[in-house]
This record gives structure tokens, C-alpha cells and sequence, in this order.
């Protein structure tokens, strides 16, 4: 009688553990953003559901790769790592282009990192330490970002 319930909670487990990391999105429209004399290929999410899956369950992500999210109006908007393996860096930025913030963001960390800002239209997830390697700051401006429908 034992062996049948230990092969069921086996099965249960297993099957939660499939269900809680979702697969990665790699078919998003892409863009490619340019700050300063860098840029960044830029997968875009611009609707819930790719915005709420963002970055996860993303094994590797290029040196100059990042996830770049559109939101339809100004807000305050609030980040953190659920599901997500690599280190990133986010910067979020208003309708002009110019970043409001930088933040560092640890794996599998789910605590909430939220704007500063109830004017954020884009957040722009790279490879941990992205911004600070090519010297880009708060202030600093990003050129080529879509605009919400364009992105769709």
C-alpha cells in the first residue's frame, strides 16, 4: 500500500517542479537600442503575457543581448527574479528615452525592486553589469525603443 502513494507523490512532485519554471521566450519581435556608442539587441515584450515572463528560465543571454519591456502608459512599475537563473541589470527609462535608474538583480531573487518613478514606459534587462561597463548612467538616453503598438 506504501509503494503505490510514494510512486504518486513522486509523480505529484515531479510535476510541480516541470510546472513552476516556465520555458524561455526566445520568438519575440526584436529591436536594436542604441546608448551612446553601444547598443544592445533587444527582444521585446510589450504585452502582459510576455512581460510577465520576461527573462525566465534563460540559461545564457549574449553580451550585448537584453529584454527590452513596453508598457502602454507611464507607471510605476516593480521588477524582481522569480524563475530567473543569470544575474541582469535593470534600467528603467521614460517615454524620451532617458533612464531614470539602475538597478543590479540577483538570481532566483524575489524581492521587489520598484521604480522610483510613476513616469516608467520601457525597463531594460541585460547581462549583470552592462550599464556600468559601457559607462551608461541615469540621465543617459536610449535611441531606437518601440513604441507599444509597434511592438505587438
Amino acid at each position: 500500500m506504501r509503494k503505490p502513494f510514494l510512486i504518486l507523490l513522486s509523480l505529484f512532485l515531479a510535476a510541480s517542479v516541470l510546472q513552476a519554471a516556465p520555458k524561455p521566450q526566445l520568438d519575440l519581435p526584436k529591436a536594436t537600442l542604441t546608448l551612446g556608442t553601444n547598443s544592445l539587441k533587444a527582444q521585446i515584450a510589450a504585452d502582459d503575457a510576455s512581460r510577465e515572463l520576461g527573462l525566465m528560465s534563460r540559461t545564457n543571454l549574449g553580451a550585448d543581448e537584453s529584454m527590452v519591456f513596453v508598457f502602454p502608459s507611464p507607471r510605476q512599475v516593480t521588477f524582481w527574479m522569480k524563475d530567473t537563473p543569470l544575474p541582469l541589470s535593470i534600467a528603467y527609462v521614460g517615454r524620451s528615452g532617458m533612464i531614470f535608474e539602475i538597478h543590479d538583480m540577483k538570481p532566483f531573487d524575489e524581492t521587489p525592486i520598484p521604480s522610483a518613478s510613476s513616469a516608467v514606459i520601457y525597463a531594460i534587462e541585460t547581462p549583470l553589469g552592462w550599464f556600468s561597463k559601457h559607462h551608461v548612467m541615469a540621465g543617459s538616453t536610449v535611441e531606437g525603443l518601440p513604441s507599444a503598438s509597434s511592438a505587438k
